[in-house]
């Protein structure tokens, strides 16, 4: 890795972490493009970046996070499934991190599934249903479809809270706060196996990482405000159908390579 391609995928996680577009498969395209895809700092990288994404929830939505004990109650029932099931297949979650043809598929299923949820779910304007514990552990299951590379984290835990009657814009919000605890134990978890594999950093990948925390945090900044806007006003048809071009446009691409590699 280098600083260009350091900063070029901190931009990608920025801009789609809070986006129901999948940063995990856009940084998987990425790096691929890059050719570092496989590469062990690569993979940290990816994940440790998400804490500057983290932080732009925390610096935007700061007076939320102290509203009340049940708001970290119900992120902490929320967070649950996550920790139990990645601890459950955190090898299979791995072996899909190399694969854009496991993120094009996923892009593609999602897309048809956004451009039709506001049908399902209708905008969300008139009364809506409380976040219960049980609403947050429910939201907190369809937050975990996204350990499949290209399902998107906040795609599927927005739709989940849809699921349980929450308008689009607080099902976005507590999306945003639950990748909080999410994100923070993932890139934890992370590092603690890099460590205790003996993998050390250079100062140059130091480097990287602060580089791509801070441009993460200051695009994710820009990204959520425009998302909530958008997402509000328009719906979620137009992620949609930009996750199925993207899908297929993965996919002509793996084929074509491949077929060019045979002959």
């Amino acid at each position: 890795m280098n600083t260009l391609q350091a900063i070029v995928l901190a931009i990608i996680e920025g801009l789609t972490e809070f986006l129901p577009v999948s940063s995990t498969g856009h940084l998987i395209i990425g790096s691929s493009f890059f050719g570092i895809a496989g590469d062990d700092f690569t993979k940290l990288f990816t994940i440790v970046i998400q804490l500057g994404t983290i932080l732009s929830v925390v610096v935007l939505y700061f007076k939320r996070f102290f509203q009340s004990m049940d708001f970290y109650y119900k992120l902490f029932v929320a967070f649950l499934p996550a920790v139990f099931l990645g601890l459950l297949f955190n090898d299979v979650i791995d072996s899909l991190l190399e694969s854009p043809l496991t993120v094009a598929i996923s892009l593609i299923i999602g897309g048809f599934i956004l451009i039709k949820v506001d049908d399902w779910f209708g905008d969300g304007e008139g009364e809506e249903a409380e976040i219960t514990y049980l609403t947050a552990l429910k939201i907190g299951f369809f937050q975990c479809l996204a350990m499949i590379p290209g399902v998107s984290r906040s795609g599927a835990s927005i739709v989940g809270g849809m699921t349980q009657k929450l308008s689009r814009k607080t099902a976005a919000e507590f999306s945003f706060f639950l990748a909080v605890p999410t994100m923070l134990g993932a890139t934890v978890k992370k590092s603690y196996d890099y460590y205790q594999a003996g993998f050390e950093l250079t100062s140059d990948q130091v480097n990287y990482l602060i580089i791509g925390n801070v441009v993460g945090f200051i695009v994710a900044l820009i990204a959520i405000k425009f998302f909530i806007d958008y997402l509000s006003k328009n719906g979620f048809k137009i992620f949609g159908y930009y996750r199925i071009f993207a899908g297929v446009s993965i996919l002509l691409i793996h084929f074509f390579v491949m077929k060019l590699t045979v002959v």
